[in-house]
């Protein structure tokens, strides 16, 4: 099935502590249906120092799950619903059903 949300994406965060919110899909994991998104869903992370790294308390995004994500329309930032369709030319492209702009190229 084609992947509605990818990376690089506007997204919008649905339900969660972080409703509201938006920011860059950074990755996908399809297998797991979860995305990580940049500025959302992070938590502090206790780590002890290591030879590469220093210890400290580390604050890192978590994965979301796909069903809390919507992508943002081009247009106004609001979350929308994707659809897909194909052009002249014979690409598949994905297009906000908000307002109908596609999203990708």
């Amino acid at each position: 099935m084609a992947a509605k949300i990818k990376k690089g994406d506007r997204v919008v965060v649905l339900a969660g502590r972080d409703k509201g919110r938006s920011g860059e899909v950074v990755s996908v994991a399809p297998a797991d249906e979860r995305a990580v998104v940049r500025g959302v869903n992070t938590v502090k992370r206790h780590t002890r120092p290591t030879q590469n790294q220093e210890g400290g308390i580390i604050s890192k995004e978590m994965p979301i799950h796909l069903s809390n994500l919507a992508v943002a329309d081009p247009k106004d930032g609001k979350p929308t619903r994707v659809g897909f369709k194909t052009l002249e030319d014979g690409r598949k492209v994905r297009f906000a059903k908000r307002s109908g702009d596609l999203i990708d190229g």
